[in-house]
């Protein structure tokens, strides 16, 4: 379909919440297409819709390496329904260019959700492997939450923020993560 404007760090959207997709119909089908375009276009791994200004929950992923074959995976009205371990790690974003820092996400996720015929489907991811996180970030993108909210470090996030001209942290913003701090500190 097309590759679509990527909204930037900073744009109100970013942190409103989703909709649920009532139906797949085919502006579902060429929203998936647009978020995959997008998403190769600008090599990321995946790739959320209100990234492209649209609110509707449903993101997709491609953990596919440089020498395989791609691997597009699309998640509609996701919703993670199992969570455990804890892993940190770094992580960017499409619409955070350039900037990087320490995350903290589960390591273990199931997450329910329908594909792109519309149909159910449950996912494993383990170990905190790439694609474990990537489904968190993106899932997190639905309801407004940016990776950095999951930042290990406030401070030294924020300053690689202003390197890359983006602004801070919004503190009200940052995430509970209590539960991983627990199983981090196990």
């Amino acid at each position: 379909m097309a590759v679509k404007r990527v909204l930037q760090y900073g744009e109100k959207s970013l942190r409103e919440p989703s909709k649920e997709v009532h139906k797949v119909s085919r502006k579902i089908h060429e929203l998936v297409q647009d978020l995959l375009d997008t998403m190769y276009a600008k090599n990321g791994v995946g790739m959320a819709a209100p990234q492209i200004g649209v609110n509707y929950r449903v993101f997709v992923v491609d953990v596919s390496k440089n020498d395989e074959p791609l691997n597009p995976l699309v998640f509609i009205n996701p919703k993670i329904i199992k969570k455990s371990g804890a892993v940190i790690a770094q992580e960017g974003c499409i619409s955070f260019p350039q900037a990087y820092t320490d995350v903290k996400r589960y390591a273990n996720v199931t997450v329910k959700a329908l594909d792109i015929n519309g149909r159910a489907f449950v996912m494993e991811a383990k170990d905190g492997e790439l694609l474990s996180r990537a489904i968190q970030h993106e899932n997190d993108h639905l309801d407004g939450i940016l990776f950095i909210d999951h930042c290990v470090n406030r401070f030294e996030t924020d300053e690689v923020l202003a390197k890359h001209n983006l602004p801070p942290i919004n503190p009200e913003m940052l995430a509970d993560d209590s539960e991983l701090d627990k199983e981090l500190n196990k």
